[in-house]
C-alpha cells in the first residue's frame, strides 16, 4: 500500500473484496502521472493500447465488438420492493441479484490485480461534493477514472476514519488461469454482464463490461442513479445537465443547466463558442449536474467530474471546435480509427477520410468500405481543465448559481425553437415530457418519437413519478429564486428534410434572449404551449436565414399539438396513481388552452 488508509470500512471492505475476487495482488491508486504512465506503459506493452504519435500522451483502444456501450438491458435497479424502482427501471429483488453476483464474483480477478480507486465526485472540500471507491481489475477503467475523477491519497485523507462512501466494485469478468495469455480487451460474454445499483445501501457492483458508464463507475451510476436517490433523500439534485456560463456585452454572468437526450447536440452546447458579437461563453460541465439550495435560497450547481468521456463521432470544428481542441493531447481514444500517420479519424470529424486506415475493429479501412471506420460510440476521454472554453469558476466549491434551466429534443416537426414556461409547474411538465426522435445513434427505429423525461429515464435511480414530485418539492423550497425554465428544439426541417435553423454558434442567439427574458428586457407572446419570441425578438445580425424559416420555428402548430395529447396520456399512464397530482393537472390545463 503506498498509503494508509485510515478509514476502518474502507480497509475492510478491500480485504472483503479480495477474498472474494482472488486477484494476484493488491494496489491501491494514488492518482501520480507516474501511475498512470506506468499503467499505460504495460497496457501497449501488452498489445492493448496504441500510442498516437501525432497526439502527445494519448492512446489509442479497441474495445470487444460485444463491449461497445452502455447496457440498459443489462443496467439494474435493486430496491426492497419493484414500485420503489419504478416502471422505467429493470427491477431485481435485492437478495437475488446479490446472490447471481457474488458468484460471478466469486475468483473473477485470478491472474489479475486488484486495483482500488479512492475517487472523489466534485472538487474536494466542496460541501456538494461526495467520495466514491472504486475497487476494479482494468488498467483501462484506471487510466480513465483518473482523467474523470479526482482520486488519490487526498481522497483518503478527506475521507477520514468514520466517513461514509459509496463503494462501487467493477470487474472485466474474465480471470485467467496460468499461464493463459490475455487479450486486448478481456471482458465476459453479454448475458453475464450486470451492472447493478443497490439503492437503499448506495451500493454499486458491475461485472463482465470494461467499457465506458458500465465500468467508470463515477460516471451514470455514481453521479447520476445513486446520486439521485441521495439527492431526493438529502433533498439536493443530481441531474443529467451541462452547465454553462454565457457573459452579455455589459458582463452579466448566467449560469444555464441544459438537460438533453442522447443526439440533441449536449456536448456542443456546454462548449458553445457564440455567434452574436459581444457574448461569450464558458463551459462548466458537459453531462452532470449536481444542485443544492444555498443560503441565499437560490440554486448552485457543481460539475462532479473532472473529465470529458464525449463521442467522437460528429465531433468537428463545426460543430464543437473546443471539443477538438481538448483531445489534442493527455486523451485516451476508443473505438476510433487508426491513420497510417499515427493519428485518428472518426465519421463526421470534418476533414477527408484517409485513402487508408485500420478500423475499430482491428482491420484494413477504405472509404467506400462497407462498415464505419470508427465505431458510432466511439469515445474521447479528456481533462477538463485542458479544455480552452473551461471557465476559471468550474472547480468553485460552493458552485455557480443557477439562473436557466433548458429542456429539449430533436423534434423535425410540431416543437418550436424555443418556449419558455409558464410557471415552475409547467416547466417540470415541459421536463416530463420530453421528447425526441430516434436517430442512428439510438438503437431501435430511426425517426421514431421517444419519451426521455429531463434526460434522465435511463439514469434515474428510484421510481420516475417520485422523481417528477421531487422537482415539484424543490421548486416550492426555491420560490420565486427558481430558476426560469425553457425547452428548444434546433432541430427543425422543412418539408424537403433541410435544417429550418443553423444551430451550433447560433444557437446562443436563442440563449442570449432567454437571457433577456430573465433580465425582463424583452416581451414575449404567450401561446396554448407557452411564451415565445416574436419574429424579431431574436437578434438575427449577420444570419442569413429567410424570414418564412423564422416564422415556421416560432409557430405553434395547434392541430399538431393536438395530435401529441395521446401519447403525452399514455407516456404519464406507465406511472399509474403514483404520478404526482399537478402533473395531471398541467396537462389538462395543455388540453384546455388548445381547445380554447
Amino acid at each position: 500500500m503506498a498509503y494508509e488508509a485510515k478509514n476502518r470500512k474502507l480497509r475492510e471492505w478491500v480485504e472483503e473484496v479480495a477474498t472474494l475476487c482472488h486477484p494476484d495482488e493488491v494496489h491501491w491508486c494514488d492518482g501520480s502521472k507516474a501511475e498512470y504512465d506506468l499503467l499505460m506503459a504495460q497496457m501497449v506493452a501488452a498489445g492493448a493500447a496504441i500510442p498516437l504519435e501525432k497526439r502527445r500522451n494519448s492512446f489509442l483502444f479497441r474495445s470487444d465488438p460485444s463491449d461497445v456501450a452502455r447496457v440498459e438491458d443489462r443496467t439494474y435497479i435493486s430496491t426492497p420492493n419493484e414500485e420503489d424502482a419504478g416502471p422505467t427501471n429493470n427491477w431485481v429483488a435485492e437478495d437475488e441479484l446479490k446472490r447471481t453476483m457474488l458468484n460471478l464474483y466469486e475468483g473473477c480477478m485470478r491472474g489479475r490485480t486488484l486495483y482500488v480507486i479512492p475517487f472523489s465526485m466534485g472538487p474536494l472540500g466542496s460541501p456538494m461534493a461526495k467520495i466514491g471507491v472504486e475497487i476494479t481489475d482494468s488498467p483501462y477503467v484506471v487510466c480513465n477514472m483518473q482523467i474523470m475523477t479526482r482520486i488519490g491519497e487526498k481522497v483518503v485523507e478527506a475521507l477520514g476514519e468514520d466517513d461514509e462512501f459509496v463503494p462501487c466494485l467493477h470487474s472485466i469478468g474474465a480471470p485467467l488461469e496460468p499461464g493463459e495469455e490475455d487479450v486486448p480487451w478481456p471482458c465476459a460474454p453479454m448475458e453475464k454482464k450486470y451492472i447493478s445499483h443497490f439503492t437503499r445501501e448506495n451500493l454499486i457492483w458491475s461485472f463482465g463490461s470494461g467499457y465506458g458508464g458500465n465500468a467508470l463507475l463515477g460516471k451514470k451510476c455514481f453521479a447520476l442513479r445513486i446520486a439521485s436517490a441521495m439527492a431526493r433523500r438529502e433533498g439536493w439534485m443530481a441531474e443529467h445537465m451541462l452547465i454553462l456560463r454565457l457573459i452579455s456585452p455589459k458582463g452579466r454572468r448566467y449560469h444555464i443547466a441544459a438537460a438533453f437526450p442522447s443526439a440533441c447536440g449536449k456536448t456542443n452546447l456546454a462548449m458553445l463558442q457564440p455567434a452574436i458579437p459581444g457574448w461569450k461563453a464558458e463551459c462548466i460541465g458537459d453531462d452532470i449536474a449536481w444542485m443544492k439550495i444555498g443560503p441565499d435560497g437560490r440554486l448552485y450547481a457543481i460539475n462532479p467530474e473532472a473529465g470529458f468521456f464525449g463521442v467522437a463521432p460528429g465531433t468537428s470544428y463545426q460543430s464543437n471546435p473546443m471539443a477538438m481542441e481538448t483531445c489534442k493531447e493527455n486523451t485516451i481514444l476508443t473505438n476510433c480509427a487508426l491513420t497510417d500517420d499515427g493519428d485518428i479519424w472518426w465519421e463526421g470529424m470534418g476533414v477527408p477520410a484517409p485513402a487508408h486506415a485500420i478500423d475499430w475493429k482491428g482491420r484494413d479501412w477504405s472509404p467506400g468500405s462497407a462498415e464505419p471506420a470508427a465505431h458510432p460510440n466511439a469515445r474521447f476521454t479528456a481533462p477538463a481543465a485542458q479544455c480552452p472554453a473551461i471557465s476559471s469558476d468550474w472547480e468553485k466549491p460552493d458552485g455557480v448559481p443557477i439562473d436557466i434551466f433548458i429542456f429539449g429534443g430533436r423534434r423535425s416537426g410540431v416543437v418550436p425553437l424555443v418556449t419558455e414556461a409558464l410557471d415552475w409547474d409547467h416547466g417540470v411538465f415541459l421536463g416530463a415530457t420530453a421528447s425526441s426522435e430516434t436517430t442512428a445513434a439510438n438503437i431501435g427505429e430511426v425517426g421514431k418519437l421517444r419519451r426521455d423525461p429531463f434526460a434522465m429515464q435511463p439514469f434515474c435511480g428510484y421510481n420516475m413519478a417520485d422523481y417528477f414530485q421531487h422537482w415539484f418539492e424543490m421548486g416550492d423550497r426555491l420560490g420565486d429564486k427558481a430558476p426560469r425554465i425553457f425547452y428548444v428544439n434546433w432541430f427543425r426541417k422543412t418539408a424537403e428534410g433541410e435544417w429550418l435553423w443553423p444551430g451550433y454558434g447560433d444557437n446562443s442567439r436563442v440563449l442570449a434572449w432567454m437571457c433577456e427574458r430573465v433580465e425582463g428586457e424583452v416581451e414575449a407572446g404567450e401561446t396554448p404551449i407557452g411564451y415565445l419570441p416574436g419574429e424579431s425578438d431574436l437578434d438575427l445580425g449577420g444570419l442569413d436565414l429567410p424570414p418564412e424559416n423564422i416564422h415556421e420555428l416560432l409557430r405553434v402548430d395547434i392541430e399538431a399539438w393536438r395530435a401529441e395529447l395521446p401519447d403525452i396520456e399514455q407516456h404519464f399512464a406507465r406511472f399509474g396513481e403514483r404520478l404526482p397530482a399537478r402533473l395531471r393537472d398541467q396537462l389538462s390545463g395543455l388540453r384546455e388552452r388548445l381547445e380554447g
